[in-house]
């Protein structure tokens, strides 16, 4: 058997059927509520790279964009794979997420399910290590246990791509590394008692492994991309209600522009901004330490970066997630994104 067809066997039990069970019907536009407002059902994360989105609904930005006729009904997660188990099943209409699991619901919806509408992050994410553990080089990794926030996430990709890559196997495909999909927080709690050796995560949680855990940067992701520069956070939308809705996701991307550009103007305001939501969501604020240290390894953007979108389709080939190399034809839907930027003065994005 083929290592892809030995990874794909081995993930078939696991939490990557969170993209299969589904089915890949598109999710079904929102009905109006009994108040008489459309509900926009919108998921993120408690993460530093989905700022636009803390924001935006912790400030009422968003609130005051779309208007009395919308109610938003806000979900954090914790990783990407579950928001697109909520997508097929109609629960989430948009949502800020990470290229892989983007990738995944379009081609397990046969290009249906969802559109990309604009970028949010680059940049932000890191692999980081116990210094205790060894490792100074690809090869260090046999024999190593690492974590990742979710089974099919970004960064799980990332990682998964790195080892074979390298040469490596993970113990589902007969090999030494062992992966463990983990929520971030008990990923630092593992990575504090010395029971996992390492983790690809995002911001803040690279720089708390750093910073808390001790931890230091195996890898910094920005050095793998050209220039530094690839997504790690964008917009999706569900098909259906971008096509019912174009009108409430145009007002969204307005107040989505209008933060991005807020916070390239002041960061500082709005590093405390972030910092009090994310608060609010887990119950601890981040030190300052590790919010000034995170914050420089990210840049926020409306610009959804489409040629890594491409690059990270082939690392979820090479990791074994898909079994061909998807057409990703269709997946981004720049029109509203360009109107608005239009608008604002800023130059439109190709398509």
């Amino acid at each position: 058997m083929s290592p892809r067809r030995s990874i794909l066997k081995a993930l078939s039990l696991c939490a990557l059927t969170l993209l299969t069970a589904c089915g890949p019907a598109a999710a079904p536009a929102a009905t109006t509520g009994s108040d008489g407002a459309t509900p926009l059902r919108v998921g993120y994360f408690p993460n530093l790279t989905h700022s636009q989105a803390l924001i935006g609904l912790a400030r009422g930005d968003f609130r005051e964009a779309l208007g009395n006729d919308v109610s938003i009904e806000a979900t954090s997660f914790n990783a990407g794979p579950a928001v697109i188990e909520a997508l097929f099943a109609g629960a989430i209409d948009l949502a800020y997420i990470g290229p892989n699991p983007a990738i995944n619901g379009y081609v397990k919806s046969r290009g249906e399910a969802l559109r990309i509408v604009a970028g949010a992050t680059s940049g932000g994410a890191a692999f980081v290590v116990r210094p205790e553990a060894g490792i100074n080089g690809p090869d260090d990794l046999a024999g190593k246990k690492l974590a990742t926030p979710q089974l099919g996430g970004t960064q799980d990709v990332a990682l998964r791509n790195y080892i074979v890559t390298h040469g490596l196997k993970t113990v589902e495909n007969g090999g030494d590394v062992e992966i463990v999909p983990t929520d971030n927080s008990q990923t630092l709690d593992l990575f504090r008692q010395g029971m996992i050796d390492g983790a690809w995560v995002p911001e803040p949680w690279a720089s708390r492994l750093v910073v808390e855990g001790g931890g230091a940067i195996f890898i910094d992701e920005r050095d793998l991309w050209p220039n530094g520069d690839f997504v790690t956070t964008h917009i999706i939308v569900s098909t259906a209600f971008l096509e019912a809705h174009p009108d409430i996701i145009r007002n969204w991307l307005r107040a989505h522009v209008a933060i991005t550009q807020w916070e390239l103007e002041h960061p500082d305001e709005a590093k405390a901004a972030v910092n009090a939501e994310i608060e609010r969501i887990t119950g601890r604020k981040l030190p300052d330490a590790v919010l000034e240290q995170a914050w420089t390894r990210l840049r926020v953007t409306w610009d959804p970066i489409a040629p890594s979108l491409t690059t990270a389709a082939e690392s979820a080939f090479t990791a074994g997630f898909l079994n061909e190399k998807p057409d990703l034809t269709g997946i981004y839907d720049l029109t509203l994104l360009n109107e608005v930027l239009v608008e604002a003065g800023q130059p439109a994005l190709a398509p």
